[in-house]
């Protein structure tokens, strides 16, 4: 059974991370939540979960207003070119649907097939804003305590300097 978001707020608690959450109307993109993120300080996100043909799994968490060259990623982190995963494979993988993708869902994937990276430019703010699971709230943690964070989930965190695939 996946975790809830009230099993990661109680994860988060036992472990002595901080974090606050504001419950809101759910969204799907980034555009859709410009308002609400406005009013909430910290780096926003956005999360895609992809694969490539080998079969490498792996979960981006972005600064919401990076540019992705999706099609260069793969020289940097070392897969094959990589393309969006289907939803029954986020939902075995990470307990959550499209929509409700997030950084959170690695302690969901207990068997760590999930390769984890992250956007440098995200990873300069703080706090860190994330879905808690859903789609319907927002999760604000410190930089640092999500570091902790995913480090408990027995994941690695690749930060990638997105800005570079722009430029270069």
């Amino acid at each position: 059974m996946p975790a809830s978001p009230d099993d990661l707020f109680a994860f988060l608690d036992e472990h002595g991370l901080s974090h606050t959450t504001r419950w809101h109307e759910a969204t799907f993109t980034v555009e859709e939540g410009r308002d609400l993120k406005a009013s909430m300080p910290g780096g926003h996100t956005k999360n895609l979960f992809m694969k490539d043909k080998d079969g490498t799994i792996v979960l981006i968490s972005a600064h919401a207003d990076s540019e992705l060259k999706l099609n260069q990623l793969h020289k940097l982190i070392g897969t094959r070119r990589l393309s969006f995963a289907s939803a029954e494979l986020m939902v075995e993988c990470l307990g959550v649907t499209p929509g409700s993708v997030t950084a959170f869902a690695l302690m969901n994937d207990r068997d760590g097939r999930v390769r984890f990276i992250v956007d440098a430019a995200l990873m300069r703010c703080d706090p860190l804003n994330f879905h808690p699971l859903v789609n319907t709230a927002t999760t604000a943690i410190p930089r640092e305590d999500f570091r902790t964070f995913v480090a408990l989930t027995g994941h690695e965190m690749t930060e990638v300097d997105f800005a570079s695939l722009v430029t270069g």
